[in-house]
């Protein structure tokens, strides 16, 4: 059982403050009735509530799939900086949205954002070793060693070993890869090329487990997740 007020705030609808005084002006009605106590305790999933006549479509979390774009920040909020959250379209903004995991300022592709700490956790904790998968688009082309190499577990500047990663040419000509890695290390994807001597040009996360990021997403765009890519294994 949560307050009125909490419920209407966790949804979107606007800040305690504003949704308080939308009740006590009558606007907000639970189940066809006008109520204007702000402290009423309800279990939102077994109530219709409305707010100026607008029924309010309540889920506990969100799940979003973004197409992120390059420039922006994978953080929840940042003063200097346009954040993934900024992003978010005002039907998908609410309080305790974050990014799970973290794509470098100038990756682009598949990111998950949600305010639900357990899934997020399920895809990022290192013991899960959840594959994600990225198209690289490298400065020349890797050869036959070089992808035995990443393939076995590059050792990156510092003397950070890896895992094991899953590497396959995509368009050899352009020395675009598909690469699959079980980590999150710092600039991961780029130390890795460094260590065979390449540098990345462009790289693309395009896959998180076995959720794929939408081809119908542009760059920037977001939606929530379907209930079946919610619950896709987060093994390929």
């Amino acid at each position: 059982m949560e307050r009125l007020d909490k419920i209407l705030a966790s949804q979107g609808v606007g800040t305690r403050s504003e949704v308080r005084k939308m009740i006590w002006a009558g606007r907000v009605t639970v189940d066809g009735e006008i109520c204007r106590s702000i402290d009423r305790r309800l279990e939102p999933s077994e109530h219709e509530i409305a707010v100026g006549g607008d029924p309010v479509c309540y889920r506990k979390y969100l799940y979003i799939m973004m197409n992120k774009p390059d420039g922006a920040v994978s953080a929840s909020n940042d003063s200097h900086v346009q954040t993934v959250v900024d992003l978010l379209p005002p039907s998908l903004r609410r309080k305790g949205l974050f990014p799970v995991g973290r794509l470098d300022k100038d990756t682009t592709g598949l990111l998950i954002i949600t305010d639900d700490g357990a899934f997020a956790h399920s895809v990022t904790s290192p013991g899960k070793k959840v594959f994600k998968t990225y198209r690289a688009t490298l400065d020349g082309a890797l050869t036959e060693e070089d992808i035995k190499y990443l393939s076995d577990g590059a050792v990156i500047d510092g003397g950070e070993q890896c895992l094991p990663a899953q590497v396959a040419v995509l368009d050899a000509e352009n020395f675009v890869y598909e690469i699959k890695i079980r980590e999150g290390k710092y600039h991961q994807i780029k130390r890795m090329a460094q260590s065979v001597g390449h540098r990345v040009i462009a790289l693309e996360r395009t896959a998180v487990g076995a959720l794929r990021l939408d081809s119908a997403l542009e760059r920037g765009e977001a939606r929530e997740l379907t209930e079946r890519e919610r619950t896709l294994p987060l093994t390929n």
